[in-house]
């Protein structure tokens, strides 16, 4: 990127400049359901505890799939925005502060991208910091997915015993890495859906669940932009942006030209002003998600065209039985999804080249974790520039 585009070889390049025809089989759409492990659990979080309209969580997640398949014609992930979500969660926010910082991040993202800030500022970032993001991502799916199951969130309720949890999880992680090319995760996200709806013990209600504009108020737009979206803003930047970009030429060489940073932050903001105007959870581009879609079989636009499409139904069809049926979905089929993807993610790193590289994205990787990764990414391109400048004087 920038400066480091010597650097920056694709892992996989495609043989052809272009992007790939749409397809739907199997694999394609045993990728497209890869990604879930990120997507359910906080999905059902904020229509449980925060008391946002299933159909408007939804929403704008579905229609975010559909256009990047559209545009990008690669398996381009949609995620809830993770750090964003957890503190609103936490915090017990409404849906006024929700759609202010959803709002407040949409406007910024499609303000720098349609700029060229996003791409400008994407080639300070040498391989080894964009490494260290991918690894601080796929260590926090690891970190997540334990958590899934050694303490299940309460809005899964006491649904499945405790005492196999884990054990299930590990069978699972096992199962899905034997079969990831024999569209496993099909089999195991339709497994997990039947046993959602059978153990779901309220009526079903069909069609969407109500839709309004959200009361925003100077006091909510405040809340939002110190508690929502500060902490979030740098992590979209570098994960959802520049290392999104990245994995996407890792994997699919030149046939990724459409991806660009600055493009996913347009595409991203526009998803978070229809999710503001509607109340809805807030969406990003992960790079972990680009992984779990590829890592399980998709190669194309279609898996996201076929997710979003899959989204939209429920969201129409059956948004007003969702919040109580999503709390019935296994959670070890969620962390098995969510190890394996982290897994995958971590394989980016393969590319790095000496100890200097390495030290440096482990430095990242382990310090996203554990503290601030934006903290930690400024810190490491300004020592990476810092080493570069004195190697060059001397």
């Amino acid at each position: 990127m920038g400066d480091c585009a010597p650097e920056q070889a694709p892992l996989a390049a495609s043989a052809t400049d272009r992007p790939p025809p749409l397809r739907f089989d199997r694999a394609e759409l045993a990728g497209a359901v890869a990604d879930l492990g990120v997507l359910v659990p906080i999905a059902v979080a904020l229509i449980v505890a925060n008391g946002l309209s299933a159909t408007a969580v939804l929403l704008p997640a579905g229609l975010l799939y559909v256009a990047s398949g559209l545009v990008y014609r690669l398996p381009i992930p949609v995620q809830p925005l993770k750090a964003f979500g957890v503190i609103a969660i936490a915090q017990g926010l409404g849906v006024a502060e929700i759609a202010a910082g959803a709002l407040l991040m949409g406007v910024l993202f499609l303000a720098l991208g349609l700029s060229g800030l996003i791409d400008r500022a994407a080639g300070l970032f040498p391989r080894a910091v964009v490494r260290g993001v991918q690894l601080s991502v796929g260590l926090l799916f690891f970190k997540l997915a334990w958590g899934l199951v050694a303490e299940p969130p309460d809005v899964f309720g006491d649904t499945w015993p405790s005492a196999w949890m884990i054990p299930a999880t590990g069978l699972l992680v096992i199962v899905a890495i034997l079969g990831r090319r024999h569209a496993v995760t099909l089999a195991l996200v339709g497994i997990a859906s039947v046993v959602a709806a059978v153990t779901y013990s309220g009526a079903w209600e069909w069609g969407p669940s109500a839709l309004e504009a959200p009361a925003l108020s100077a006091s909510a737009l405040a809340t939002a932009a110190v508690v929502l979206v500060l902490p979030q803003l740098p992590l979209t930047f570098t994960n959802s942006c520049v290392a999104a970009a990245d994995a996407a030429h890792a994997y699919f060489g030149a046939a990724a030209d459409r991806v660009r940073p600055g493009r996913l932050g347009v595409s991203l903001g526009a998803a978070n002003v229809l999710a503001a105007s509607i109340g809805g959870m807030p969406v990003c581009h992960g790079a972990g998600g680009l992984s779990a879609h590829r890592g399980f079989g998709a190669r194309t636009g279609g898996a996201p065209i076929a997710m979003g499409v899959a989204l939209l139904a429920l969201a129409l069809v059956a948004g007003n039985s969702l919040a109580g049926v999503l709390t019935g979905f296994p959670l070890p089929i969620l962390a098995a999804l969510l190890a394996v993807a982290g897994l995958l993610h971590l394989t980016l790193l393969r590319d790095l080249r000496g100890p200097w590289e390495w030290a440096l994205a482990l430095a990242i990787g382990v310090a996203g974790v554990l503290g601030s990764l934006a903290v930690a990414v400024v810190a490491g391109v300004a020592l990476w520039w810092g080493v570069r400048a004195l190697r060059a004087s001397s």
